[in-house]
């Protein structure tokens, strides 16, 4: 089995080279393009790049400025192999804090079950951010669990793309008021740093083109958020959700953290994240399919937990991707509510919402277990290993942690 995994990852690997030599990924020629325009005065945000708007902060296009002074290919290919390696670093993380002892060979078995993820390979084909910021997440939450030093990662990933920033909520709510003051101060100092660089880029951004869900396609069907299907609902017009909407948001936030609090002070930080990421997700007024790479730490909460059927079909679901089987040709099939295709049309939104529904259902059920006379919080459970039929002997000396 060993054997077979390490050919299906190398045969990964080899596809990956192939298609970033091959393939321009049109997310990392606009990341690239935005790079050599940040400092010129308001171009990155007046004017489109590669017909499209760039949607991204300053600071992420102030990062990215090295890339376009690189050939376009040798940069994508430098792009794509440190995305690899972002989702080796992720995996290496989540598996830690499932409990499970990280080798080389667990890890890279979860790599090669991860990269035929629908939001994984997206991500790859457009040549997205989304891996960077699930591994610097991912790093800060596991020096908590450590009990290190942490802000750093969630502040740089926030200061890249706001919605990352439901992680500093999540740090305030837990108490750990030193790490959310890291990682709030990471953020001010990208924001303030880049301010002084690109003033003008800046000023467009932050005085609201931040928030202006125009510049994109809302109804579009990769837009898998509340707000994406509510507007789809009423036939195309995102105008008539805007106003209301912050409510929907705000009730999806409070409960969605509320229940990650819950997973955090019994001291299960992997649940705490998949829950927290799911409702970041869910809060944000886009989502697009490519965002979801956050279903890798809720499908190794259900491996661990030993949900293995339900942690199989929502494997399935991310592979298979069944939403862009149904129409998305902007005409009246898109529209309204269509039964079955509708469901199937926002199938991520559902299958997020059950699995906050789940999360929610299990505390109560492991509290009730655990100490049912007591409505505190159990103290911190040892966590039980990760039953992976591809590798169940760990090999410390090979660890990478």
């Amino acid at each position: 089995m060993k054997m077979f995994v390490r050919i299906v990852l190398a045969v990964e690997i080899v596809a990956l080279a192939v298609w970033s030599v091959l393939w321009d990924s049109l997310d990392f020629r606009i990341y690239r393009l935005g790079g050599g325009v940040v400092t010129e005065g308001t171009r990155l945000y007046t004017e489109q790049l590669a017909a499209h708007w760039y949607t991204n902060t300053p600071f992420f296009a102030l990062l990215c400025a090295p890339l376009s002074e690189l050939p376009l290919a040798a940069s994508r290919v430098a792009w794509q192999f440190a995305s690899l390696a972002a989702l080796v670093w992720a995996c290496a993380g989540i598996l830690e804090l499932a409990g499970r002892p990280v080798s080389r060979n667990t890890v890279a078995a979860i790599v090669a079950i991860a990269i035929p993820l629908a939001p994984v390979y997206h991500t790859f084909f457009e040549g997205q951010v989304n891996l960077f910021l699930l591994a610097l997440v991912i790093a800060d939450i596991r020096a908590i669990k450590r009990g290190g030093m942490a802000g750093l990662g969630i502040g740089i990933a926030t200061a890249v793309k706001l919605t990352p920033g439901i992680f500093i909520v999540l740090l305030l709510v837990t108490g750990r008021i030193r790490a959310a003051c890291i990682a709030a101060g990471t953020f001010a100092a990208a924001v303030a740093g880049t301010w002084l660089v690109a003033p003008d880029a800046s000023r467009v951004y932050w005085s609201g083109t931040f928030r202006d869900t125009s510049r994109v396609g809302v109804t579009y069907i990769s837009n898998q958020s509340p707000f994406g299907m509510l507007s789809r609902m009423v036939g195309g017009h995102p105008d008539r959700v805007q106003s209301w909407y912050p409510l929907v948001s705000i009730a999806v936030a409070g409960f969605g953290l509320a229940v990650a609090a819950a997973w955090a002070r019994r001291g299960d930080w992997l649940g705490a994240t998949a829950v927290t990421g799911t409702t970041g997700l869910l809060v944000s007024p886009i989502s697009w399919a490519h965002h979801w790479v956050w279903v890798l730490p809720v499908l190794v909460l259900l491996v661990r937990d030993g949900r293995r059927v339900a942690a199989g079909c929502v494997y399935v679901l991310f592979v298979l991707s069944p939403l862009w089987w149904t129409p998305h040709d902007n005409t009246s099939r898109e529209w309204g509510f269509h039964g079955l295709i509708t469901l199937v049309a926002n199938c991520y939104l559902i299958s997020a919402f059950a699995f906050l529904a789940y999360a929610a259902v299990e505390l109560r059920r492991t509290r009730t277990r655990t100490r049912p006379h007591s409505t505190r919080f159990p103290a911190p459970q040892e966590v039980p290993p990760l039953e992976l039929a591809i590798d169940k002997t760990p090999v410390p000396e090979a660890s990478c942690q």
